[in-house]
C-alpha cells in the first residue's frame, strides 16, 4: 500500500494485520481520487473508519489542509500515527480513537469532503449515511467504498447521490451535499 500522488508520492504505508482487513486496493483508491481531485486542495476531510489512514492521508499528500481520522481500533490509531509521521502530514491531522457513530452524534466540526470504507456487511455505511450530512459544508463530498450490489438510497437528507463507480468486486458511490 502506497501514496500514489503529492507530498508523500510513493512512500508505503503500514497497514494492519488480521482477518477482518480490508486495505482499500491501489486501483480503487486511484479511481476514487481521480474522481474528486479537483475537489481536495485546500479542504478539510474526515476519514471515517480509518483503518491505516491511507485514504485520509493520501487526500493530505494532494493538498488538503487539514484531515481528522476516527477508528474505534486502538491498533489502527496507533498506525495512523505512524503512517503520518512516516509522511510528515501530521501537522495537518487529528487522530480520534472513537466509535464513528459517536464521533458523529459528539463532534460540531464541518468537513468539506468525508471518506467512508468502513467493515462490510454490519450496516455501519448506512448509519453513517444518515448521519454525516451534519457536518458536511455546503456542495461538499461524502465518498462511499462498499461491496457491489450492497443497496444505497438515492439520498440522505441534503446528500444526494452524483456518482457510482464499480471496480470488481468493489462499489464506490458519490454523494454531495446540495
Amino acid at each position: 500500500m502506497r501514496v500514489i500522488t503529492g507530498s508523500a508520492r510513493g512512500m508505503t504505508l503500514k497497514t494492519l494485520e488480521g482477518t477482518d482487513v480490508r486495505p482499500t486496493t491501489d486501483k480503487v483508491k486511484e479511481a476514487v481520487f481521480s474522481a474528486i481531485q479537483f475537489e481536495i486542495e485546500g479542504r478539510r476531510i474526515l476519514d471515517l473508519f480509518a483503518g491505516s489512514g491511507q485514504l485520509g492521508i493520501e487526500a493530505l499528500s494532494r493538498g488538503a489542509q487539514h484531515a481528522t481520522f476516527v477508528d474505534a481500533d486502538k491498533n489502527a490509531v496507533k498506525v495512523v500515527k505512524e503512517n503520518l509521521e512516516k509522511t510528515k502530514l501530521i501537522a495537518n491531522a487529528t487522530v480520534a480513537q472513537t466509535d464513528a457513530i459517536a464521533f458523529l452524534t459528539m463532534t460540531d466540526k464541518i468537513f468539506d469532503i468525508a471518506l467512508l470504507d468502513p467493515p462490510y456487511g454490519k450496516g455501519l455505511l448506512q448509519k453513517a449515511l444518515a448521519k454525516v450530512g451534519e457536518h458536511i459544508a455546503e456542495g461538499g463530498l461524502v465518498v462511499c467504498e462498499h461491496p457491489f450490489g450492497e443497496e444505497l438510497e438515492g439520498a440522505y437528507g441534503d446528500l444526494v447521490r452524483q456518482k457510482e463507480y464499480k471496480y470488481s468486486k468493489t462499489a464506490v458511490t458519490v454523494y454531495r451535499k446540495e
